[in-house]
Order: structure tokens, then C-alpha cells, then sequence
């Protein structure tokens, strides 16, 4: 299962992971972030701001998998950003999910002290404190602003991304820039079944509705990163390596885009 993306530095990053947004902290953290990784996912994807990074430590910890096999991304929240800010609040990330590193470290959301953010995670790259760096949420000019001082490229842009915003610009540029996209959000939070299409390519494929997707994802080069607390969902979720869509099929999914989030515009974040 644990099949690989290379970032533009070497460094692999699993082309499947585990989402932990809106997981409550406590026990259904640790038992979903422990199953997850007990089924096989080696890619777990955190954030201060999710309030749950103590949770998710511990749910690595008592999975028992060595922590060198296991790929941990976390984020510095809007008010954390700036050069001091950035180096405490990763230094806060990495106690309470109990690692001495983390393997990917991204700005949450595009804010104006973007720059000075950036320095704090190339200074935190340059130590070895972080393997790869990365933005979240960033639009094409919000890369090429951010681009112009930087010493360092993003490695990565964590984005929302589905079937009904496939953000085909922006994948583009990114894949010019060797910029890794992961998606987040790639189930659209349970709203897949308003498509006829996947109940289609289910019987077709035999798969369910959120394999085809994350499928989609894949095939396009795309990491991505969903969120279940079940644990029969969480597996089947990772059930998606044994099948290929074919091409006529990847563009009736691509054909879905209405450019319409469900999370916010970047263009108008006021938290």
C-alpha cells in the first residue's frame, strides 16, 4: 500500500494518508490515528490548530510502527505566523505530537506575514529540524508573491480538492513549479452521492463512490488525505491501489468541476 510521490528535494512522501480535521482530541483521535496506521497508512497529517496534535502522538506511540516508517505533516496557524512566532509554534507541534522532527511542515493559510513565516520554515529546513516544507491553501499568486524571496521553493501545496473543485490552473502550476499538491477534503465531507456519475463507476469498477475519487486523485499525481473514524472506512479507503480508472473516466470526474468549496476562498479569510 505505502506506494510513494518523490517532493522536489528526494524526500518521499506517501501518496495516501490520514486526515485528523475535526477528529475530537482524546480517544477517538488515538484509536483512529493507531488504526490507521495498524491497516498500513504511513502518512498521518496534523495541525496545531486542529487541537488534537497530543492525541495524534499518542496514537502513533501506541501503534507500536517505528517512527522513521511513518510520514508526519503538521501546519503553523494564521495567528502563530511570523519569523519567532513560526520557530515556537513548531517547537510547541513537535512536543505535543512527541517527535523530535517532523517530515513536512506547511503554512496553513495564506496571511501577510507569509514571508517572514517562510524564513522561520526554511531556517527550520536548513537545521534538519523539518525534511520538507510547504504552503496550504495558497492560489497560484499567492505562490508566485511568496516565490520572489524565497531561497527555498515549496515543496508542497496542501489544497481543498475534489471532483467539484479540480482547480486545473493551479494543479498545472504546480506540476511546472515541481510543487507536490495533496488534497484535502477529496470525499467533499460525505457530499459525493449528490453525483449519479459514482454510483456508475462504482458497479462499474466495484468500488465504493470514495475509492473512485481518491483514485482520481491519485492518477493525477495528486497525494491525498481523507478522514474517517471508522474503522471499516479507514481501510477501504486505502483499498485503491488494485484498480486504475480508465482515461475516458477520469475526465467524466474532472468534467464535475463547478470551481464551488466547500471550505473558504483564500482570497477571503478573515480567522
Amino acid at each position: 500500500m505505502n506506494i510513494y510521490s518523490e517532493l522536489s528535494n528526494g524526500v518521499k512522501i506517501p501518496k495516501l494518508g490520514f486526515g485528523t480535521f475535526r477528529v475530537q482530541d482524546g480517544k477517538q483521535t488515538i484509536d483512529a490515528v493507531r488504526t490507521a496506521l495498524e491497516i498500513g497508512y504511513r502518512h498521518i497529517d496534523a495541525a496545531s490548530i486542529y487541537d488534537n496534535e497530543e492525541s495524534v502522538g499518542q496514537g502513533i506511540k501506541e501503534s507500536g510502527v517505528p517512527r522513521e516508517e511513518i510520514f508526519i505533516t503538521s501546519k503553523v496557524w494564521n495567528t502563530d505566523q511570523g519569523y519567532q512566532n513560526t520557530l515556537n509554534a513548531f517547537e510547541l507541534s513537535l512536543k505535543k505530537l512527541a517527535t523530535d522532527y517532523l517530515d513536512l511542515y506547511l503554512i496553513h493559510w495564506p496571511k501577510e506575514l507569509n514571508k517572514e513565516t517562510w524564513r522561520a520554515l526554511e531556517k527550520l529546513y536548513k537545521d534538519g529540524r523539518v525534511r520538507a516544507i510547504g504552503v496550504s491553501n495558497f492560489k497560484e499568486h499567492h505562490l508566485i508573491d511568496l516565490m520572489k524571496n524565497a531561497e527555498i521553493k515549496p515543496m508542497v501545496n496542501q489544497v481543498e480538492f475534489h471532483p467539484q473543485l479540480a482547480q486545473p490552473e493551479l494543479l498545472k502550476f504546480c506540476k511546472e513549479n515541481n510543487i507536490q499538491v495533496v488534497a484535502w477534503g477529496p470525499l467533499m465531507q460525505g457530499q459525493l452521492n449528490k453525483f449519479g456519475l459514482f454510483k456508475e463507476l462504482s458497479e462499474k469498477y466495484n468500488k465504493t463512490a470514495a475509492q473512485i475519487v481518491l483514485r482520481w486523485d491519485i492518477q493525477q499525481g495528486v497525494v491525498t488525505i481523507p478522514k474517517s473514524i471508522t474503522p471499516e472506512r479507514i481501510k477501504s479507503n486505502a483499498d485503491i491501489f488494485d484498480f486504475e480508472l480508465t482515461e475516458e473516466d477520469m475526465q467524466k470526474i474532472s468534467m464535475l468541476n463547478t470551481g464551488e468549496r466547500i471550505g473558504p476562498d483564500p482570497d477571503k479569510i478573515n480567522f
